[in-house]
């Protein structure tokens, strides 16, 4: 969502790193240039003026412009005050000292507010028990809409008995049914609207009452432009609001809404959708994200989603083959696993954009078709072509049985020789790897697992 922001700045702040020694002027025409990206990236004015001027206070300080690095300091300044423009860092969940812990979501139709409470429910599920409530019978297929998203997210679902439409009896019910079943945590999702009405706010104000909820969490859509700090303003004002998730961050509009909306109502953003898949939900951290917006890349969501894909069963399998091939070297079967390992990550385009500076940049570059998941899958075909006896010993693969092994798997001799040029290697870096000693390999490896866990 943010690319065309972070290009500009990033060509901003190159030009800044070029000049040395920075002038008055110099910052001016830098932050001129900063408030013309912001205004374009569909930041409100008053935000954006607001912002360029406390950037501008900082940046023009005797301690900036007469530093070794006035550039960096500049930059520096720009990133600190992006991040307090965000919220400063996290904004946790509230969770009740006395379970249940209960959630309203609330917000527009169409907003995503029902995929959004599942895809709450999944990543609370490690830590909690949680309970999906469909409060939403108006829409056609609401109700069945979020249990066939709870049976996706593993999580537990209330909704209506018998086609009754008595919304408050099944608030009541849902305290009891989650104590029936040891849930901790309940998600109930509202109803929406096309648009704010008086009906809408009447609702929401009865459920407020009646579920005394520990948290008030406004689902928007960050696509809909200033239109989005509207609807925030109004929920905040008639039901106090408590946080904001923020739905289609890797969508392609400008997405200046996600920069300015807790600087306009004050309410804090504490989740963000990343993506269509159930588990494409993230905590909303102001740090990672001004890093992202800036090209300083996001390490530590990288290492997360590391953390996520890899599991004690995959660290356990590597382990097993680092320790039975130490001389014999690695297989094709060692290949796959790897491929399967990365493909769990999500799209590679978006595993790039999180490596720091200009490293993402670079491998595009040198390689412009390495992020295409459909690549990962034709070298995969190609591995599925061979029999087990070629997986195991490369070696086997003259050049009769590879022109098979394209036609097996519909690509070409050409990509069956890259595959084999790739395998050939990470079998370079295993014999390096190896050549450790079994010792300090399995150390490694220990210590490698202990950083995803």
């Amino acid at each position: 969502m943010f690319d065309s922001l972070k290009n500009r700045l990033e060509g901003i702040f190159d030009s800044l790193r070029n000049r040395g020694k920075l002038s008055e002027n110099d910052v001016a025409d830098s932050l001129r240039e900063v408030r013309r990206a912001l205004l374009e990236a569909d930041v409100s004015y008053k935000v954006v003026r607001d912002l360029v001027e406390r950037i501008r206070v900082r940046a023009v300080g005797r301690n900036v412009l007469e530093s070794i690095t006035p550039a960096q300091q500049v930059i520096s300044v720009v990133f600190e005050e992006l991040v307090a423009l965000m919220g400063g860092g996290k904004s946790n969940l509230k969770i009740s000292p006395k379970p249940p812990t209960t959630v309203l979501m609330v917000g527009l139709q169409g907003s995503g507010k029902t995929t959004s409470s599942a895809k709450l429910a999944r990543r609370i599920r490690p830590s909690h028990k949680p309970l999906l409530v469909a409060c939403d019978l108006r829409r056609p297929a609401a109700v069945k809409q979020l249990e066939i998203l709870a049976k996706s997210a593993e999580v537990g679902f209330l909704g209506p008995e018998n086609d009754k439409t008595d919304l408050f009896d099944l608030v009541r019910q849902s305290r009891k049914y989650a104590a029936d079943h040891l849930q901790d945590l309940i998600i109930y999702d509202t109803a929406g609207r096309l648009a704010i009405d008086e009906e809408l706010m009447t609702e929401l104000d009865r459920l407020k009452s009646t579920v005394q909820p520990d948290e008030i969490l406004l689902v928007v859509d960050s696509m809909s432009g200033q239109e989005a700090l509207n609807v925030a303003e109004t929920f905040h004002a008639r039901l106090g609001l408590t946080g904001i998730v923020l739905t289609k961050l890797d969508g392609d509009a400008r997405g200046g809404a996600a920069l300015a909306v807790l600087a306009a109502t004050g309410v804090p953003v504490k989740f963000a959708g990343v993506g269509e898949g159930i588990d494409a939900f993230e905590e909303f951290d102001a740090r990672r994200m001004a890093e992202r917006i800036m090209g300083m890349g996001d390490l530590v969501g990288l290492a997360e989603k590391v953390r996520q894909a890899t599991t004690e069963e995959d660290l356990a399998k590597i382990s097993q083959s680092f320790a039975k091939k130490k001389k014999k070297g690695l297989s094709l079967e060692d290949l796959m696993l790897q491929f399967e390992q990365v493909e769990k990550l999500g799209p590679l385009d978006k595993v790039v954009e999180m490596l720091p500076g200009n490293l993402g940049k670079k491998l595009a570059q040198q390689a412009p078709d390495a992020a295409d998941p459909r690549r990962l899958r034709r070298m995969k075909a190609v591995i599925q072509s061979m029999t087990p006896a070629e997986r195991e010993n490369p070696k086997l693969l003259n050049a009769s049985r590879r022109r098979r092994i394209a036609l097996g798997s519909g690509t070409s001799v050409q990509m069956v020789n890259q595959l084999m040029k790739q395998f050939d290697q990470m079998n370079q870096v295993w014999k390096q790897f190896g050549g450790m000693g079994m010792g300090k390999s399995m150390k490694m490896v220990r210590r490698l697992g202990g950083l995803f866990r």
